[in-house]
């Protein structure tokens, strides 16, 4: 998979896996790559910045999955795990299929400026400020369903640091953070005017 091509190869992947009216998220995982912990933290990060985000409870799922994917990096795992509670969760073909469809061309936007730069944040030490931070911001997503697309600006930050992680683009590993300063402002903004 190139750099360039990283975000698409990833829809591309998942679109080819949904072969049925339901896939579960095991399902996803395997066909992702159980090493693939970005691009799995990418499509379900990316499922609920989506309409799909109304369906109570995409929120917190997003954010139990961002965390242990998150925690998991940290440590140097070499191949992502997720408890059986959350791999034999359904989801609707038809529905994540659409939601593929509508994430396309933002997706596409983003590998026409992306390229690979400020390749030092994906080192260690650097590499722990984001997930750590990702971390701290999967914390309050429960919380975040009780005010509306709250809950889609912290999982639109999510995806911007996966997608930064695949395209290897330090710049939107930085814009992701500078966002996620801006979501407690944010979330005030849309949720108490």
């Amino acid at each position: 998979m190139t750099e360039k091509h990283a975000l698409s190869d990833v829809l591309d992947r998942l679109e080819a896996a949904v072969d049925s009216d339901e896939i579960t998220v095991k399902d996803i995982i395997e066909k992702l790559g159980r090493k693939a912990f970005a691009a799995v933290m990418l499509i379900f990060s990316l499922i609920s910045t989506s309409p799909a985000s109304a369906i109570p409870g995409i929120t917190a799922v997003v954010a139990v999955i961002t965390f242990l994917l998150a925690a998991q990096m940290i440590m140097g795992r070499k191949h992502l795990w997720l408890p059986g509670i959350i791999t034999r969760r359904r989801l609707s073909g038809a529905r994540l299929c659409k939601g593929i469809g509508w994430i396309r061309k933002p997706l596409h936007f983003v590998e026409r400026v992306s390229k690979a730069r400020l390749t030092f944040l994906f080192h260690r030490p650097w590499f722990y400020l984001p997930l750590v931070l990702i971390m701290a911001l999967t914390l309050f997503m429960p919380f975040m369903e009780l005010i509306p697309t709250s809950g889609s600006i912290a999982s639109a930050v999510i995806a911007l640091f996966a997608a930064g992680l695949l395209t290897r683009d330090g710049a939107l590993v930085v814009a992701a953070l500078l966002l996620l300063c801006g979501v407690p402002v944010a979330i005030w903004n849309f949720g108490f005017s």
